[in-house]
């Protein structure tokens, strides 16, 4: 590796400047379908709409998730030297905080979700008689919650979907006579494991899964009927899922357009567009 160079501040800014901000992220809940837990929270006046979209929204306190390898040690494969090996991946869990409606949706979200993990004893929940009777996991735990972050320009993302997702724990939530703030809710949950990245049957069939980007970059290199080279970067690669997204047209910096067909993954024909550069 060569000395450092002297470099000047505009080639250092780009790459300073060029860094994603943690007020830009969306979190959206999804129930299972399996058992009665949307029936049950429709009982308790939280419909399948909140659910979807507003809690999500009501969530002003998110964190992006974390996983650590266990490990152990061997000693004597070589002599004087210990070894670390990775047996399992942990991961950890997640806290989640919440605007409280003024109707306490939110609040009621967390708690009959709770509720119904522990309460499908058909004994009356103010009997003295009460006992818990946990439910089946697949009932209640969710496969496709999801955690979007994203910049302003609304094109740059990257998605954790979670696995097995449940609320292992709700915390107190503090009221007071001192002056008036937003009620919120603060709750720990759990998941098995989780996706990084685009998850969808349609991000499978464009080739952009995962956050793969090696089949979308191999597109767009490829040389057209002009003989002009595409020359791609990661930057440019979400310039053209902003136009292909938004079916609008745009000229390669030769001015000059080329006709590509669009295929799925088996082959199948998608249909054909407009095929340029990115000078948007």
């Amino acid at each position: 590796m060569p000395a450092p160079r002297p470099r000047s501040i505009s080639d250092i800014l780009p790459r300073i400047q060029n860094v994603a901000q943690t007020s830009n992220f969306l979190v959206k809940f999804d129930v299972p379908n399996s058992g009665g837990l949307k029936s049950h929270m429709r009982k308790k006046g939280i419909n399948d709409r909140f659910i979807i979209d507003d809690v999500g929204l009501l969530c002003n306190d998110a964190v992006l998730p974390g996983s650590a390898l266990a490990s152990f040690n061997t000693a004597g494969d070589y002599q004087g030297m210990i070894e670390r090996f990775a047996h399992t991946r942990n991961f950890t869990q997640i806290s989640l905080e919440f605007y409280v409606d003024n109707e306490y949706k939110s609040l009621k979200f967390l708690e009959h979700w709770m509720e119904y993990i522990t309460g499908r004893s058909t004994t009356d929940s103010s009997s003295d008689s009460y006992h818990f009777k946990l439910t089946y996991p697949d009932d209640y735990k969710s496969n496709d919650t999801r955690i979007v972050k994203f910049e302003k320009n609304y094109f740059q993302f990257l998605e954790y979907r979670f696995v097995g997702l449940f609320p292992l724990s709700l915390s107190s939530t503090k009221v007071s006579y001192n002056s008036s703030q937003v009620l919120k809710a603060t709750a720990q949950f759990s998941f098995d494991r989780y996706i990084c990245g685009e998850s969808s049957s349609l991000s499978r069939d464009l080739g952009k899964a995962f956050n793969n980007i090696s089949t979308r970059i191999s597109e767009f290199n490829r040389k057209d009927a002009t003989g002009d080279e595409y020359q791609t970067t990661l930057s440019e690669v979400y310039k053209s899922d902003r136009i292909l997204n938004s079916n609008t047209p745009y000229t390669k910096a030769s001015g000059k357009t080329s006709s590509r067909n669009v295929t799925s993954l088996s082959g199948n024909s998608l249909g054909s567009g407009i095929s340029n550069t990115f000078n948007v």
